[in-house]
């Protein structure tokens, strides 16, 4: 229970630095918290308390191994989240410094006054 309210709290704080903050760059690391917040909340939901990791050993029975075992796709998942996430953080900082480049500022009110 206490997972899910540290998801739930880091997708508050997240979604606070998205939306609240003008400064460009805030408005990412808001982001990247907030995509943390999902992933950190797809591992909690395929976790099940006393299983095992899904590692078939040689002799291992295949039908009792997927009882006690954890789901493997919310695993799979959240690493195609994470390197998924990692370029689109990448795209969007590389469009914040364009954007201070061409304007000088990152507050975005400032930018939108410019109109450069």
């Amino acid at each position: 229970m206490t997972l899910y309210a540290l998801t739930f709290a880091l997708l508050g704080v997240g979604l606070y630095g998205l939306l609240a903050k003008r400064n460009m760059l805030k408005k990412v690391v808001g982001l990247v918290i907030v995509e943390y917040a999902v992933n950190l909340l797809l591992v909690a939901i395929g976790y099940r308390t006393g299983r095992g990791a899904p590692i078939l050993l040689p002799g291992d029975d295949p039908a009792l191994f997927a009882a006690g075992s954890v789901d493997p796709l919310p695993q799979a998942l959240v690493l195609t989240s994470i390197v998924i996430g990692l370029g689109a953080t990448m795209l969007l900082l590389a469009m914040v410094l364009r954007l201070h480049q061409r304007y000088g500022t990152l507050d975005v009110d400032r930018m939108d006054r410019l109109r450069g």
